[in-house]
């Protein structure tokens, strides 16, 4: 097992487990301790197997104990990376706009092996991409409505790139949505 820490690859950012726990006690069987973990941190949010695993470490359970119940998890379906990253990737894109490359990166953060990440989110299509930025490109530019067009792009370019957005992509999009708008600033094209 990898060594881990609070703030490790596995660790999801910004989140806490509930109550650390000193770790197993006196007569208590090592096993049934890390079930309990696992099973209290599965019922707060879905967990990847790397950040069930990253608790049970800092919680003092040994590799080959924590690696048996996980492996048991995984048996039963109560862990599952796969649906998890499918989940995470159609309500994070859906419900917050991100891009594949942002979500493959939260992903990887979690824990999240390399195949089971492309898998995910190759899930969203180009043309599903392109629909959710052009969406996010209007309103943006529909909130800054009035204030200088350069002002408007690099807004709305910068919202772009933080929701992992390619920026050909970005930027063609802006370009568009302000030519639709009449906006008179001259873009150039980024594929010539």
């Amino acid at each position: 097992m990898r060594d881990r820490t609070s703030d490790g690859p596995g660790a999801a950012p910004g989140s806490q487990d509930p109550a650390p726990e000193a770790g197993a006690g006196e007569g208590e069987d090592p096993e049934s301790y890390a079930r309990t973990v696992c099973l209290r941190l599965l019922t707060t949010a879905p967990r990847t197997r790397a950040q069930l695993a990253d608790a049970l470490y800092r919680r003092g359970v040994e590799e080959q104990v924590a690696e048996t119940v996980l492996e048991r998890f995984g048996d039963v379906g109560l862990i599952d990376d796969a649906a998890f990253s499918a989940a995470w990737v159609e309500s994070r894109h859906t419900g917050r706009g991100l891009g594949r490359r942002a979500l493959a990166g939260e992903l990887r953060r979690r824990g999240v092996d390399e195949e089971t990440v492309r898998g995910a989110v190759d899930d969203i299509s180009a043309d599903q991409e392109e629909a959710t930025a052009r969406g996010l490109v209007r309103r943006k530019l529909a909130a800054t409505r009035g204030r200088d067009d350069a002002a408007r792009v690099r807004r709305a370019m910068g919202m772009l790139a933080r929701k992992g957005y390619p920026a050909g992509l970005a930027y063609r999009l802006i370009r568009e949505e302000l030519e639709a708008e009449g906006s008179d600033l001259e873009l150039p094209d980024p594929d010539l």
